[in-house]
């Protein structure tokens, strides 16, 4: 009996090491072209779910809310909102120097009109407050972001008011100023997804004007670009041109970066270049693409995870690479609908 009792005991005390991590809870909203961003504090992970649009998919359904994650518990707590009177779809976000960065996107009018903003908001969790950066030189919406060296985050070219642009501008966390880098060699698109990792920026597909002009206005890019930024100067990027990655070419894809891993990870998009409604620049509706993807930056090649993705979504600003997995939040599922569940997909 004492041996049965001591078993007993060895196995409750051990039950919390052998218990499941808790579930991800769903947003408190459905979202969908929501900013994303990941932050290592002094109390642990924290994902961060930053405005977007809302299922009536109105001007007046665009949101400024802000939802923090903490993985340990799985569940989502309502910080300060993003000042100012309308909320933004299409920003980009990124986490650095124990702060949360918010660059750009663009604000509806109840016309449907869009404006894309030059707005730099950076919000400190430990005060659970937000302040005002220095203003994006070219606004920009719809842009691929990253975070270099804990200071200086990447925007990656992306859509301002009439035009896709090349640049590729720099802001500098530590200074509050911004550089003008390297302008990407390619095609200048809008809605691309890739991320930077250590030195090396990785981006893919998007859409750009139609060369053949009429209808559709834009068309699914299949460009895939890498860049080097130089040790010395943040501002020098090498650019070269990779392989088409697995899959069509595609709009909207979750994209993010695991340093552990050393791989840049994508999932779903659609290959029909829609608005925020989801609605293709041809007239037909778009549907998310069920292929998940990545870079492997230590081979240099692409590598197929999976080629049927359960539940797939579109109209993405980012994936999240957290230890359980790549946490997808929010976004558009099949049917044009917008969602509030978060996904979270093996790395392997």
């Amino acid at each position: 009996m004492k041996v049965r009792r001591a078993l007993l005991l060895l196995i409750l005390s051990l039950g919390p090491l052998f218990a499941a991590e808790p579930k991800i809870a769903s947003l408190p909203a459905p979202l969908s072209n929501n900013a994303v961003a990941i932050l290592k504090t002094h109390v642990g992970l924290r994902l961060y779910s930053i405005m977007g649009i809302g299922p009536k998919k109105t001007w007046d359904a665009v949101s400024n809310a802000v939802y923090s994650l903490n993985p340990g518990t799985g569940e989502w707590t309502e910080v300060r909102p993003v000042p100012g009177t309308a909320g933004r779809i299409a920003a980009a976000a990124a986490g650095a120097r124990d702060h949360v960065f918010l660059f750009g996107g663009y604000v509806l009018d109840a016309q449907g009109g869009e404006t894309t903003v030059p707005d730099v908001s950076v919000y400190e969790p430990l005060s659970d407050r937000w302040f005002r950066g220095s203003d994006i030189p070219v606004p920009v919406d719809d842009a691929v972001i990253g975070a270099y060296r804990d200071r200086f985050v990447y925007l990656v070219s992306g859509w301002s008011n009439r035009e896709a642009v090349r640049n590729v501008q720099v802001y500098d966390g530590e200074k509050d100023k911004w550089l003008q880098a390297t302008p990407i060699p390619g095609t200048p698109v809008f809605g691309h997804a890739g991320a930077l990792l250590n030195d090396t920026i990785v981006y893919v597909d998007g859409a750009h004007e139609n060369p053949a002009g009429g209808r559709p206005k834009y068309i699914a890019s299949d460009e895939c670009w890498m860049g080097k930024i130089d040790h010395h100067d943040p501002a020098k990027i090498q650019w070269s041109k990779l392989p088409n990655h697995p899959g069509n070419a595609r709009y909207g894809i979750a994209a993010g970066g695991s340093e552990r891993d050393q791989k840049i990870y994508f999932s779903g998009g659609t290959d029909n270049p829609d608005n925020y409604k989801g609605i293709g620049y041809d007239g037909r509706p778009s549907e998310p693409v069920a292929v998940t993807f990545a870079f492997n930056l230590r081979t240099g090649k692409w590598e197929t995870l999976n080629e049927k993705t359960p539940d797939p979504t579109m109209d993405h600003r980012g994936l999240l690479v957290a230890p359980r997995g790549l946490v997808i939040i929010g976004g558009m599922e099949a049917g044009q609908k917008i969602t509030s569940r978060v996904a979270v997909l093996p790395r392997k």
